[in-house]
């Protein structure tokens, strides 16, 4: 059973930075999409950056671009997400998701694309 966990989450004042990171286990896909999702209460979850395995394309929503960085690296499985500048509204629940078998990318930001998904690890961004 794939499993995935993300970790780094935290507090932070805005205009700061985190890095969050994902441990795969038993994810042995080799062209395959994998991304990072964020959810507030009451909204739906949204794409935020996505990175195909095999090609190493990336994707990123248009609210992110410039600030956070997706990266894989495929040695030790992990995925991570570093976020700079944060601002407010980037306050969410983020998620570490990954895809079955995709050939090549880039990678859509839609949810359904996604078939495992982490717990999830909480942002919280204050002004």
């Amino acid at each position: 059973q794939v499993q995935l966990v993300e970790s780094g989450g935290g507090s932070v004042q805005a205009g700061g930075s985190l890095t969050l990171s994902c441990a795969a286990s038993l994810y042995t896909y080799t062209r395959a999409c994998m991304g990072w999702f964020r959810q507030d209460p009451g909204k739906e979850r949204e794409g935020v950056a996505t990175v195909h395995i095999g090609d190493a394309s990336t994707n990123y929503a248009d609210s992110v671009k410039g600030r956070f960085t997706i990266f894989r690296d495929n040695t030790k499985n992990t995925l991570s997400l570093q976020m700079t500048d944060l601002r407010p509204e980037d306050t969410a629940m983020y998620f570490c998701a990954a895809s079955r078998a995709r050939s090549s990318g880039p990678c859509g930001l839609g949810k359904f694309n996604y078939n495992y998904w982490g717990q999830g690890t909480q942002v919280t961004v204050s002004s």
